[in-house]
């Protein structure tokens, strides 16, 4: 989604901020929190070998394919704070609920995530296991998707204090999952974007 397409769609449903975790990447992030107002935390989705990891308020890109432990480490390195993504998912690279990394959070509620209430279970335990913070997030590519799943954080409007209540506990997760129609939709828009680029590398 373009960044005047994410901040109409994170206003219309009434969030406050919105972290956004490209995968593997950092730069997007950086790049849309100078062009708005409105409050965003950067980050990343990291694919460990593990399984995915969000680095949040990172400063630099996290190498992919390192081990939980390892990336983690070096997320708090680099004075981020590190979230086991959607475990207990299917179809999707999801940390493991034997995980024995030292997250700051996990996502408990993944709005994405299939079966939705069997995965919240899942990461419940993995996050009780940790004593680690909850949160929730609605793993979006797609604006209307934005917003089915939340974080109330007990912070002023600022990445390092919301990331420093994120760590302390002072956060709770909320959310439902995606409905199907707008599955679908997202299905359809990325199936028409790949076919155009295979037409225009075929011209």
């Amino acid at each position: 989604m373009t960044p005047e397409e994410l901040v109409f769609y994170a206003k219309k449903k009434g969030l406050d901020g919105v972290a956004i975790t490209d995968h593997d990447r950092i730069d997007g992030a950086f790049k849309i929190s100078q062009e708005t107002d409105f409050p965003i935390i950067p980050g990343m989705e990291i694919y460990s070998s593990d399984g995915h990891i969000i680095a949040l308020n990172v400063q630099e890109t996290i190498p992919r394919g390192l081990s939980a432990q390892e990336t983690v480490d070096r997320i708090h390195e680099s004075g981020g704070i590190a979230v086991a993504c959607h475990p207990g998912s299917f179809f999707v690279r999801s940390v493991s609920i034997k995980v024995e990394a030292k997250f700051d959070a996990v996502e408990t509620i993944n709005a994405s995530s299939f079966p939705f209430k069997y995965s919240i279970k899942q990461a419940q335990k993995l996050a009780l296991k940790l004593g680690a913070s909850q949160v929730a997030g609605t793993d979006a590519h797609h604006g209307p998707e934005l917003g089915f799943a939340y974080t109330l954080i007990d912070a002023e409007n600022n990445t390092s204090e919301i990331v420093d209540a994120i760590k302390k506990g002072l956060c709770q997760p909320f959310g439902r999952p995606i409905p199907w129609r707008l599955r679908l939709e997202k299905i359809l828009l990325s199936t028409k974007r790949s076919i155009s680029e295979l037409t225009e590398k075929g011209k």
